[in-house]
Formats: structure tokens, C-alpha cells, sequence
């Protein structure tokens, strides 16, 4: 066997390897519903200093650059800070800043956000396109309805307990944010969605369907 061929082989074995690992570390075990629903809001208060300049005091980003976490489902923050931590999410300013946090203290930031109200609605921006894709999906490209798993109004979804799927809200999110987390999905480039759930999904999208999307659910309000 030739040296190239067996570089070759070896490299798509690591390719292979990547492909097969988790999407994320996180396993919703008994302990672990049960450590999310001991969350301290107050305790989690006094651990959110650094994470404010980003993404605001009470959770409510001033930057399109960075989500709101004000009320967002509490099982759905824990993750994506546990993500971070295990570098399953790649972003190394939040793996810095989550490296040293202990799941304590990550269910405890968690449900001081998920306390939060959610931001304020924007004028609503939606459309035909965003509609269909909301209420029915595209049964010919085999997208689902987003609806079905973040609410037509947006508010996310846990479903079948704590950890079984969660869903995250949508409301008071920058349409950029959004828009911009969808193409990462469609890239690859985020990829600690469970079961390619998400990246399945915005890989068959357009340009124009994200953008009407991002402004959809981007201008929703708590209802």
C-alpha cells in the first residue's frame, strides 16, 4: 500500500471518527432533570456579572451579535453552556467563560435567565413564505413545520420531560442572530444540534426563506 493511500485512508478514518462522535456530551439522566430543577435563579444572579456585557444585565442582548437569554427555556441554556464547556459548540470566548463554571453553577445561571421576561416585541415582520414554513413546512423537501417544535408564537418546547427534545425560544431574538444561526447550522459550522435536527433543516433552506424566517420569529412577541 502506497504512503499516499494510506495518509488518504487514515484521514478519512478521523473524518468518519468526527462524524460518528456526539453531538453533544449532555445526558438527560434522572440527576440531571433533577439538578435543573434545584436551579437557584438567585444564586445564578450573582454568577451573571461577566456574562452582561453581552448579554445584558437581565439576559436582554443590546447587540444583534449575541442572543437574549431572558427567559429562555432553562434545560436549553444548561446545554449549550455544558456544549460549550466540552467544546461541542465552538465559540472561544463562551468556552472561556465556561470552562470554569461547575453544572451547579450552570443550572443555577440557567434558571436565573429562564426567570427573565422575554424582550419586547419588535413590529411585526412576517410573510407568505415565513408562513408556510411556520404552519406546514415543505413536505416535498421534507422540512417540517417550525411551528410544530418552537411554537407558532415562538416560545420554544420541551417535550416528553425535561431533556427528551428541547426546543428553544425564539422570541426577543435578533432577526440577524437568527438568520445568522441558521447558516451556521446549513455550513456545519454549529453542529450540537441532537440528531442533525437543526442542520437537516437549514441545509434545505434558501437564502431568502432564512431571512424571512429570522424576521418572522425575530419580531414575535410573548403572547
Amino acid at each position: 500500500m502506497s504512503r499516499i493511500l494510506t495518509v488518504l485512508m487514515l484521514a478519512a478514518g478521523v473524518a468518519a471518527a468526527a462524524q460518528a462522535a456526539p453531538s453533544s456530551n449532555v445526558a438527560w439522566t434522572a440527576d440531571t432533570m433533577a439538578l435543573l430543577d434545584s436551579g437557584d435563579p438567585e444564586r445564578g444572579a450573582t454568577l451573571v456579572d461577566r456574562c452582561a456585557s453581552c448579554h445584558g444585565e437581565k439576559g436582554v442582548s443590546v447587540s444583534a451579535a449575541n442572543p437574549s437569554l431572558a427567559g429562555q427555556l432553562a434545560p436549553y441554556t444548561y446545554k449549550q453552556l455544558m456544549d460549550y464547556k466540552d467544546g461541542k459548540r465552538s465559540h472561544g470566548v463562551m468556552r472561556a467563560m465556561a470552562r470554569p463554571l461547575s453544572e451547579e453553577d450552570m443550572a443555577d445561571i440557567a434558571a436565573f435567565y429562564a426567570s427573565q421576561p422575554v424582550a419586547k416585541a419588535r413590529q411585526k415582520d412576517t410573510s407568505e413564505i415565513a408562513e408556510t414554513l411556520v404552519t406546514r413546512g415543505d413536505g416535498e423537501r421534507l422540512i417540517p413545520a417550525c411551528g410544530a417544535c418552537h411554537g407558532r408564537s415562538g416560545m420554544g418546547n420541551v417535550t416528553g420531560g425535561v431533556g427528551i427534545a428541547v426546543m428553544p425560544v425564539l422570541v426577543g431574538q435578533y432577526p440577524d442572530y437568527i438568520a445568522d444561526t441558521l447558516r451556521d447550522y446549513r455550513s456545519g459550522d454549529r453542529a450540537n444540534d441532537i440528531y442533525w435536527q437543526m442542520r437537516s433543516v437549514a441545509g434545505k433552506l434558501t437564502d431568502e426563506e432564512i431571512e424571512a424566517l429570522a424576521r418572522h420569529y425575530g419580531t414575535l412577541g410573548d403572547e
